[in-house]
């Protein structure tokens, strides 16, 4: 096949994005220097400024009229690079996942960025970006055929249509349900955005932001007003500062809610699931099944109390730099379970026997970490008045109580084919994993365990970690036997 170039489009999208990038700094040169009163300067500084985006521009034209690719029979290969040539090539075997995925300035010229995930980490994944909608899907489906060793004359318009008719719909999220989600997603993140920004920017301000005296004389003004209704109207007003401030954390997490989450759709499809969701950046991912080494089903304080849980699969692939892809963000128990079954998994049967950390692990941990806070109650009972000693003891006891009441739910089960563990009580956390696609089995312990008779199991995850900690060391070696029996019975590359 004759090498192929990006989509001529993407030149002008990162013209664009640019652009962009230098509106801000321009703009608070622009103003900084127009303060001074001294415009002459800008006007000089403009031929300058010319120069600069065009050499930019010039730059961005050579990369993209110097970067091919192929799609041969075996790889896929890219070169690059205006002065030094590099050229990549990626087998197919090597690529375990291609995405879509859409930012707002490509997605207003139709064009799509396409990423190889070939697991090798540290940023090495093979990206293309960008091309057209139609010619990104089509290589994404082409690529994949390959994989399989399909060699019909349009695998892609092949497998296109199989995923159409056989698609299946497994979650998805409505208006209404992105709005719920979204006012659990609380956030104040706009406002440490707002408070960095005054840090970095506050010689556009006209007064020192951090000068109390002058904080005062502004309020001294126009504020004045309040301070003269006396107490009843100030406690008014700082009761109207704290609602403004929670309704801006519900509208923060709406929105960030909604720029993630629009559309949300999980489907199955013959080659694996697919899941889509986002307002401004539109993202496509095909995760196989094969792929899926975990799942967890986890949640957060408040939305325990409401039965709301999200479910995430641990995979080779990596989802926004994260090894777990998010498929069921905001769903009940109801929902979640035929999602994990239709991922190879199950739940944990009414048989199956629940194990806790030992009890020395326990004591060990609770003496841990109250005993640190016992340490500065004696320290401030020498060094302080008497009565702050019982801050820190009283700390320590929170501490120590919590913990013992965790342990109840720090739990480990197996069977036949997977291991469990659970944790956390306020917020419970559920991990599940076939021992056939675990990839090692690792026994840790510390000086204090050896001692104690205890060790933590760590699982090898190609995407995730999976460790049960607390267990008494002759379970934890009976364990480790029994997984690497597992591993030892299936052969990993036939699950791939």
């Amino acid at each position: 096949m004759a090498p192929q170039r990006l989509d001529p489009r993407s030149f002008v999208v990162r013209a664009v994005t640019t652009l962009g990038q230098m509106g801000i700094p321009l703009a608070i040169g622009a103003y900084t220097i127009l303060d001074k009163g001294e415009a002459a300067k800008l006007y000089a500084a403009l031929p300058a400024l010319v120069g600069i985006l065009g050499f930019s521009l010039a730059i961005a034209y050579l990369r993209w009229r110097r970067l091919t690719y192929w799609v041969g029979a075996q790889d896929i290969r890219v070169e690059s690079g205006i002065v030094s040539r590099a050229a990549r090539s990626v087998p197919y075997e090597r690529i375990q996942d291609i995405s879509l995925e859409q930012k707002l300035v490509p997605r207003l010229f139709g064009l799509v960025e396409v990423k190889f995930e070939t697991g090798s980490g540290g940023g090495e994944d093979l990206k293309l970006a960008y091309l057209s909608e139609a010619e990104g899907g089509r290589l994404r489906d082409t690529v994949r055929a390959r994989k399989k060793g399909v060699t019909v004359d349009d695998p892609a318009e092949a497998d296109a249509s199989e995923d159409e008719e056989q698609a299946t719909t497994l979650y998805a999220m409505d208006p209404p349900r992105l709005l719920k989600f979204g006012l659990f997603e609380f956030s104040l993140a706009v406002v440490a955005v707002l408070f960095g920004a005054t840090q970095q920017f506050d010689f556009l301000l006209p007064f020192e932001i951090w000068d109390f005296d002058e904080w005062r004389h502004l309020l001294a003004g126009p504020g004045a007003w309040l301070a003269g209704l006396g107490f009843a109207a100030q406690v008014i007003g700082g009761i109207f500062a704290s609602l403004s401030l929670i309704v801006l954390g519900f509208a923060t997490g709406v929105i960030r809610t909604v720029l993630r989450d629009w559309g949300f759709l999980l489907e199955q499809t013959p080659r694996g699931f697919r899941r889509r969701r986002g307002l401004l950046t539109r993202t496509d991912v095909m995760m196989p099944q094969h792929r899926v080494q975990a799942v967890e089903i986890g949640t957060r304080l408040l939305r325990y109390r409401f039965g709301w849980h999200g479910l995430k699969f641990i995979s080779l692939a990596q989802d926004a730099g994260s090894a777990n892809h998010v498929v069921a963000p905001f769903a009940q128990m109801e929902e979640i379970e035929p999602i994990v079954r239709a991922a190879g998994f199950h739940p944990a049967a009414s048989e199956v026997e629940w194990h806790r950390a030992s009890t020395r692990y326990r004591f060990d941990s609770v003496a841990l970490e109250a005993g640190f806070f016992l340490l500065v109650a004696l320290a401030v009972a020498i060094l302080a008045p008497a009565p702050l000693f019982l801050i820190p003891l009283a700390i320590a006891g929170i501490v120590a109580a919590a913990n013992l009441y965790a342990w109840r739910f720090h739990r480990h089960a197996t069977d036949r084919a997977q291991i469990f563990s659970s944790r956390g009580f306020l917020s419970p956390t559920l991990r599940i994993a076939r021992r056939v696609k675990l990839h090692s089995v690792e026994i840790s312990q510390g000086p204090i365990a050896q001692r104690r008779g205890y060790a933590t199991l760590r699982l090898g995850l190609a995407g995730g970690s999976f460790a049960i900690r607390g267990i008494p060391s002759d379970d934890a070696h009976k364990l480790r036997r029994a997984i690497l029996d597992s591993i030892a019975t299936k052969d990993f590359s036939e699950l791939t």
